[in-house]
Order: C-alpha cells, then structure tokens, then sequence
C-alpha cells in the first residue's frame, strides 16, 4: 500500500541515510520502524495490565477508613 506522511527533514535524511547504509529501501525502514513500534506498544495493554491487577482487589470500599474520612469533613449548615 502506498501512502504520504509528513516528517521532518532532518529525519527524513537521517533515516534515508540509515536505509542505504543497511542496504534497504526506506519504505522497508518505515515499515519494520512501525512494526517494532507496535509490537512495543499493543493496542490496550495498559488498561489490560490494570484490569489484572484491580480484579483481584475488593471493590467496596472500607467502612473504617470512610468512616474517618466523613467525620474529618466539617458540617456545613444548609
């Protein structure tokens, strides 16, 4: 698939540089580049990783603790 994107220039040499140096073209360079990126950084991986960790914690919250935050709160007469 063909496509445009907009880089600076200072980029664009570097990378074509970088592309003629390892004997490949820069299309190939743009497209392992972007592969990398997006096996480094998965779709929902964070929210994934939170998910695991809060669903083994209790979902209610202590009724100590909102006991000591309430009683911390100062009256207010409407």
């Amino acid at each position: 698939m063909k496509t445009a994107i907009s880089i600076p220039d200072k980029l664009f040499r570097a990378a074509d540089r970088y592309a003629k140096s390892h004997g490949f073209t820069r299309s190939k360079l743009y497209a392992k580049a972007v592969a990398q990126f997006l096996e480094q950084h998965p779709s929902g991986l964070i929210t994934r990783q939170l998910d695991e960790i809060y669903s083994s914690e209790p979902a209610k919250l202590d009724e100590t603790l909102s006991t000591m935050q309430l009683s911390s709160i100062e009256k207010e007469k409407w």
